[in-house]
């Protein structure tokens, strides 16, 4: 959890730095907008194969994986996971290529954008804690549950018509 808070944290600031540098919308440049990718790429690496490490150490605990792993533990991983799995296997895959060559030297501020919506991550990581403590229901849960809403809306979702409307505008 750690580890998705810095790079989240990161990701945000980067994004941030982005947008406010990029007053053209199209054709300004960003440093950032181009290297923070490859900060992300071994970050999502990374992650898709703790998030396995984490389900097999549980599926051992209740006694369902083999002591070693194998490949009907990488399938129930994929099984239970795999929409977390999708999402950073697109964004390695997908979004990558798009944000290294296909777009030219075009969009860092739409970059930059995408960034910002790790914002909510932090909390989502802090709330992941707070179940694993079992404090669900403290005052700190609920601060938490209301800045994940918030966050989440803001920056995953109310970023997109914020990107149509700053090109609509230049």
């Amino acid at each position: 959890r750690l580890v998705s808070t810095v790079q989240a944290t990161m990701a945000t600031v980067s994004g941030i730095m982005v947008v406010l540098n990029c007053k053209d919308v199209v054709y300004d440049r960003h440093w950032l907008a181009v290297e923070y990718i490859w900060v992300l790429v071994p970050y999502m690496t990374y992650d898709i194969y703790v998030m396995y490490l984490c389900h097999w150490h549980k599926s051992r605990e209740r006694g369902v994986a083999e002591k070693k792993h194998s490949l009907p533990s990488v399938r129930s991983f994929l099984l239970q996971e795999r929409l977390m799995v999708t999402h950073h296997l697109f964004i390695l895959v997908v979004l990558t290529p798009v944000t290294q060559h296909f777009r030219g030297e075009l969009g860092d501020f739409f970059v930059g954008c995408i960034f910002i919506a790790e914002l909510s991550t932090p909390f989502v990581s802090l709330g992941k804690i707070l179940m694993q403590l079992k404090m669900q229901d403290t005052l700190l849960h609920k601060v938490n549950g209301i800045l994940i809403l918030v966050t989440f809306f803001l920056c995953r979702i109310l970023i997109f018509p914020f990107m149509y409307a700053a090109y609509a505008r230049q």
